[in-house]
Parts: structure tokens; sequence; C-alpha cells
């Protein structure tokens, strides 16, 4: 891992070789790429993200740090840091390769963070271009197969970490995040492709085994969890129709916003399905067994406004009914700066920021954010800096809990070159629950900020 490291960082110092593309992205970037033909379609090209984090939370009762009461916590952090070398080497071959770490704090284990996201193999077999509108693809067939993230059941079940619109993705739409899959991404073999406006994928999932998940329990009780016992595939997909601009799809992370470079309005609906994925006792003595089934249905509008089309506007919204057994419910909090929760403490968000984000039961979830002219900002010709604030907030009715769980996220973009360089301040509003009337005891807040740079 060390030598492809320094590989990679080797090449990327060589930028005299570094070439201008226009890829259909959030924007107009200057790519290491290295080209094996004159026309530009069969290359290599490598990128880099590098997200850090800068925390200030009121902890969930009870948190413990080190064997300390820690009613507040600050952290600093690496949320994200990946390395991407994407190869279309040949007009139907492509391979891809992602990795890096996610979630490396003071609490992280040293030196054992960084791991492959993504390992994929895709053959094109058939792929018809409209020669009236350039670049615009009428049909494609892709058949491809590894570790990879073609997935549903929502659009940001596959998210561009660098484009987000606000700090982070909803993470519930990454349905079995590293219980049954590494940090989304499946064991797969998929189909995607267009069909004049319409975007597609399916996959067929042999799902990692959770006995050698951090989410492992081996003690069965009345909530369903995922099931040690037998194995059984998964299969998955999402189709979105779109009605203005194109989506490109060569990789199959969605972008958050475009920030105005695109007039994009897409529905879509996906779902996601195993058989005997959970397991759970009716009894106490039994072993009885659950599927685990997702639907989901989300629009996503993003696009310029005003005279001179220096505004932008993004809205997200998105449904998912959510069943993995009998009030299944999950808590979580990325890069959790709390490590424990003292005996007796009567909430069941768990320690730190985490909060129940997924369960068995209805979601919705809503982001919107407005990007300001850049003229506002600078007097320059062609000024590259401007702001977008933003709202966010997902909405539940779990099974499990009695009252309604509901997060609010609103925060401020700072754009520097687009998502290139940016930096985000973002305020989270949580409820914690009681772990024995299951419902909310108290809110409790976060403020963020990032740093970004994504070339």
């Amino acid at each position: 891992m060390k030598k492809i490291f320094s590989l990679l960082i080797f090449l990327l110092t060589l930028n005299v070789y570094a070439q201008t593309i226009n890829p259909d992205d959030v924007d107009d970037k200057k790519d290491l790429r290295f080209n094996f033909n004159k026309s530009g379609t069969h290359y290599v090209k490598f990128t880099i993200t590098n997200q850090v984090w800068v925390r200030f939370n009121e902890s969930n009762p009870g948190t413990i740090v080190n064997a300390v009461d820690k009613p507040y916590t600050f952290d600093i952090g690496i949320r994200r840091l990946r390395f991407q070398v994407i190869g279309q080497l040949h007009d139907k071959f492509l391979v891809y390769v992602q990795f890096g770490i996610n979630n490396f704090n003071a609490l992280s284990v040293r030196k054992v963070g960084d791991f492959f996201h993504d390992a994929v193999l895709e053959y094109t077999p058939v792929k018809i271009m409209n020669e009236n509108k350039k670049g615009q693809t009428v049909f494609s067939l892709a058949i491809g197969a590894g570790l990879t993230a073609w997935t549903g059941p929502s659009r940001f079940s596959s998210p561009s970490v660098a484009s987000f619109l606000g700090i982070d993705a909803p993470l519930y739409q990454q349905t079995t995040n590293d219980a049954t899959d590494q940090f989304l991404r499946k064991l797969s073999i998929y189909v995607k492709g267009k069909a004049w406006k319409f975007d597609y994928r399916f996959a067929v999932v042999d799902p990692l085994t959770i006995t050698t998940s951090t989410l492992y329990n081996p003690l069965i009780s009345q909530y369903a969890n995922f099931s040690p016992i037998g194995r059984s595939v998964q299969t998955t997909a999402y189709v979105n129709l779109q009605l203005f601009d194109q989506e490109e799809n060569q990789l199959p992370y969605f972008a958050g916003t475009y920030l105005g470079k695109k007039r994009v309005l897409n529905f879509g609906v996906g779902y996601q399905y195993q058989p005997d994925a959970m397991w759970y006792s009716r009894t106490g003595t039994d072993t009885s067994f659950a599927d685990m089934f997702i639907i989901g249905g989300d629009v996503f509008y993003d696009t310029y406004l005003g005279k001179n089309k220096d505004w932008g506007l993004s809205v997200y919204g998105a449904y998912n009914y959510m069943n993995y057994g009998p009030n299944y419910l999950r808590s979580f909090g990325p890069m959790n700066p709390g490590q424990t929760v003292a005996a007796g403490t009567p909430q069941i968000n768990g320690t730190g920021t985490s909060y129940p984000m997924i369960g068995t039961g209805h979601v919705g979830y809503l982001q919107t954010g407005v990007m300001l002219p850049k003229k506002w900002f600078s007097k320059k010709e062609n000024p590259t800096f401007t702001m977008m604030p933003y709202f966010c907030t997902q909405i539940a009715k779990w099974d499990r809990l009695n009252s309604i769980m509901a997060t609010f996220d609103a925060g401020l973009n700072f754009l520097f070159e687009g998502h290139k360089y940016k930096m985000t301040i973002n305020y989270q509003n949580r409820p914690v629950f009681n772990n024995t009337t299951f419902d909310v005891m108290q809110r409790n807040s976060m403020v963020n900020f990032q740093f970004q740079v994504a070339l």
C-alpha cells in the first residue's frame, strides 16, 4: 500500500504532463491525465479529494472518552481522503480503482485506516450516440463486476463525496453501510446504462458476512438485526428519468449540486431486497428470519437562475420505506468523537454524536441551497469566489420509536473555485431518545467546520 501511495504522489507531481479536459462534472478541471491515443478517448487519469473536519459537539448523555465523562467534545479528523484511478483503456473496457481512508480522528486505530473503496472492471458492448447532439447518449449498456457502488435504492446511495450540497450526504440512504458492505461498496455484478432520457443501474450483490463487521452482535433478541446464519443474494436497482440535461454515468456517484452549471430535473425510483437477511426471536427461545426490503422515490432539481444565469438553485427530496424486520434501529454518528456510554444512562442514541439514523419504518429527506452570484464578492472580470447557504432535514417515523426522529442541518459553503477548493460551516440539531419510553428526551447540537480540496 505504501508503494501505491508513493507512486500516486509521484504521478501527481508531474503537472507538466497534465492535459486540459472537459468532463461532464461539477467543475471544469485540469486533471492529471495521460492519453493513449490522439483523440483522448483512451486514457488513464488520477484524482484526489481530502476533507478535514473540525467539530464542537454537545455530546449525547453519558458519553465517555478515555474513562472521563465528556458532556462536550472538540475534535479534528480526516473525514475522507480518496485517491481515484480511472482507466478508459479501450472503447469498450474500463478499469476503476479508488482507495483512501474514512473517519480518522484521535480515537482511531493508527496506521490501518487506508483501504480499497472501489475495484471495478467494466465492459460496454453497446453505446449509441446522438450525432446531432454532441456527447449525448441515446442508448448504452455496460456490464461490470467487482467491489463497487453501483447500487440503489436512492440517488445518494452512491453520492459523489466532492460535490455535496451540505457538509455530508444523507447517510441513511447507504442502507447497509459497513454492516454487509464496505462503506456502501458491495461485491457485485451490475448492468448500467442509458436509454433515451432514462438512466438505469441494476446489481446482483454477494453481501459481506455480518460476522466480520464491527456491528456484529451474536445475541439474538426481539429486535431484528443482521443474521449470521446462512447467506443469500441481494438485488438492487435505481432508475431515474432525466428530463433536461443528462448526467454522466461513467462512475456510479451522483453529484450533490452542479453549482448552476447544468439544468437538471430527475425523477428516480429504486429498491433493495435480500431474503432472510435479518434474524430475531419472537419468544426468546426461537430463531425467526425476515427479509430486508427497501424502496424509494426521489426528485432532484439543480439549475441556474437569473437573467445572467449567475445564480444557482439546488433542491432534492426523497422518500423511503425501509423494512429490516421487526423494530430494527441503528444509531450512527460519522467519525464519532465518543467511545462508550456510562452504564445506566437512559438513552438509546449511543455515544458522542450518534442518533437513530436508520430503521424499519418511513423516512423522508429534503435539502435545498442557493448559490449567490460571484459578482457580489468581486469586481474582477471572471470572479471565482461565491457562497451557497443551504438547509437539510431528515424526518423519520421508525417503528421502534414513539416520537418522530427529526434532524436539522443549516450551513454555508464558501466556494473558491466551485467544489475544487471549498470550506463549509454547518450547524446540526438532533434528537436524543429515552431507552424506556422511546420518546425524545432532549435535543443536542453540533457545529462543524470543513476544509475540502478536490482535484
